[in-house]
């Protein structure tokens, strides 16, 4: 899927090129987050990929070792759905392979749920 960012093609192109393991989870999250949320968009910052309805919800990093898909306010969501982190707001779950997007999509289409309330609470 085509992104409207330019800084959005190009990071996704040049990871592509670097590390296509990478890749294929943080295009198959993404694939996830806009078939799960209807008004949507998405920015270029923070060096990933930043969601947003009406206030910025969480976004997708790639690091070394995984793909993390940060949630901003992480501490409202559903805690059964074994989110990872302490801090005071944000939460995350940490992807390594495909098979674990995979096994994760139901997790995430719950936990996305779950935003789409909140963000719509905040109005």
């Amino acid at each position: 899927m085509k992104s409207k960012d330019e800084q959005i093609e190009k990071f996704l192109a040049e990871l592509k090129v670097k590390d296509s393991d990478k890749y294929e989870v943080l295009t198959n999250l993404r694939s996830v987050v806009f078939t799960s949320i209807s008004n949507l968009s998405e920015t270029f910052k923070y060096g990933g990929i930043l969601f947003s309805i009406n206030d910025n919800f969480g976004g997708l990093y790639v690091s070394k070792q995984h793909v993390s898909f940060e949630f901003t306010y992480g501490y409202k969501l559903d805690t059964e759905l074994a989110l990872e982190g302490d801090g005071k707001y944000r939460r995350h779950l940490k992807f390594r392979t495909l098979d674990e997007v995979n096994q994760s999509k139901a997790k995430i289409k719950l936990l996305l749920l779950q935003i789409e309330k909140i963000d719509a609470e905040q109005l």
